[in-house]
């Protein structure tokens, strides 16, 4: 069902020599968990069809690695060690994607230390990725708004290097200009731990933006990076928001009313990023998007997050940062709980664990069951394009200036 035509069967690091060069892993399939299709009657079928060639189609928040099959902390450690993380050209080449927000490693990345965010190895992820990236024609390494629309042009796939942690930056806000430089155009200021900037979901107090933090906000400002507060403590959060000259996103979150987790946003901080300008994007990793309507995790809680955010702040300041992976997800919270702090940040809520979330497991399947469901629940084709990627358009043209 793919329309990325360009796509010519490149494979990750095919200019090397696998077990000369690097170190080979087993990988999981792409579509592990089955290909689910939102069932839809000829008609919808076909105006999903058109609406798929005629949309620009953005995700503000994934993650394009492809994991191994065995997934144990040893096995994803010693993958992520390798420095060579696979993107999947080929599963995304069968999605309706014209631009994705890719976090990499992010909080996995444990080259150098298993606690993670060092700044050598953030810059080792991101060289040895636009080396893969270099050496193909199907992703382009997207730094401006044009891009994104070249790639809609092409049948091209416009792949935007975003960070979700402000942590490896220490004390130095010249280090984002040196990520800005490297093609860098989303920031996260927070994850989960407090850092130099603010507070953390999973910190008891949260003190706010700190005066660093400011610093930071601006030379953000400055340069054109797109500040995400998706990790952020509510008060850091909200003080981000109000702070920033510029529009702000939650690059994948949801709604806290409608399930209690630190990991979700309440209505006070969803409509302080909407009133400056802003987006949410909604979230869909593993037990986020949760509802007590059927307390589960699948296409449709997650998209009852999506209605009521949209509902509460405007169709104008909602879209999608699906949060998926190509592997088992699940697994890989299990592996890494004490890393991603995963227990703390869903709380004592009780729910049924779900071994991977249905309709929105992987970035192919994630966008093309949002505009099915879009187009099945009777939206507009105008509204579908906004919140597929119009209002994300809109926010990077004002905060990138280009």
């Amino acid at each position: 069902m793919g329309i990325k035509t360009a796509y010519q069967g490149y494979q990750p690091y095919s200019y090397l020599e696998a077990g000369k060069d690097y170190e080979p892993f087993s990988l999981e399939e792409w579509n592990w968990a089955g290909e689910y299709r939102l069932p839809l009657d000829e008609n919808q079928e076909e105006r999903v069809r058109r609406l798929a060639k005629e949309s620009v189609i953005i995700s503000l928040h994934d993650h394009l690695v492809r994991f191994p099959k065995n997934m144990t902390e040893k096995e994803i450690g010693d993958y992520n060690r390798s420095g060579r993380n696979v993107s999947d050209y080929e599963a995304l080449s069968h999605s309706c994607l014209d631009c994705v927000f890719d976090n990499m490693m992010d909080g996995l990345n444990t080259i150098s230390s298993k606690w993670g965010w060092k700044w050598q190895d953030i810059l080792h992820d991101l060289g040895m990725r636009l080396c893969d990236i270099a050496h193909q024609d199907f992703l382009i390494h997207c730094r401006t708004t044009e891009d994104i629309l070249r790639a809609h042009r092409e049948g091209k796939i416009a792949w935007v290097a975003a960070i979700e942690g402000a942590a490896p930056i220490e004390n130095d806000p010249d280090r984002i200009d040196i990520l800005y430089g490297l093609g860098v155009r989303l920031l996260g200021l927070v994850y989960s731990e407090q850092n130099a900037l603010g507070s953390g979901i999973k910190e008891v107090n949260d003190g706010g933006l700190t005066r660093f933090g400011k610093v930071c906000v601006e030379r953000m400002n400055k340069v054109g990076m797109l500040i995400d507060i998706s990790h952020c403590g509510p008060q850091t959060a909200l003080d981000a928001a109000n702070f920033s000259k510029e529009p702000i996103v939650g690059s994948h979150v949801g709604a806290r009313a409608l399930w209690d987790s630190k990991r979700l946003c309440d209505d006070r901080l969803l409509k302080a990023i909407a009133e400056k300008g802003g987006l949410v994007c909604v979230e869909a990793a593993p037990h986020t998007t949760m509802t007590h309507t059927a307390n589960t995790h699948d296409l449709e809680s997650v998209m009852e997050h999506f209605e009521y955010m949209a509902n509460l702040v405007g169709i104008d300041h909602v879209g999608f940062g699906p949060d998926t992976m190509f592997g088992d997800h699940v697994g890989v919270h299990h592996a890494f709980a004490k890393t991603l702090s995963t227990k703390v940040i869903l709380g004592d809520v009780s729910y049924k664990e779900v071994p991977y979330v249905k309709g929105m497991e992987n970035p192919t399947e994630a966008m093309w069951n949002a505009l099915r469901w879009l187009v099945k629940h009777g939206y507009s084709d105008s509204d579908i394009q906004k919140v597929l990627g119009g209002n994300a358009l809109r926010v990077l043209r004002q905060v990138w200036k280009a």
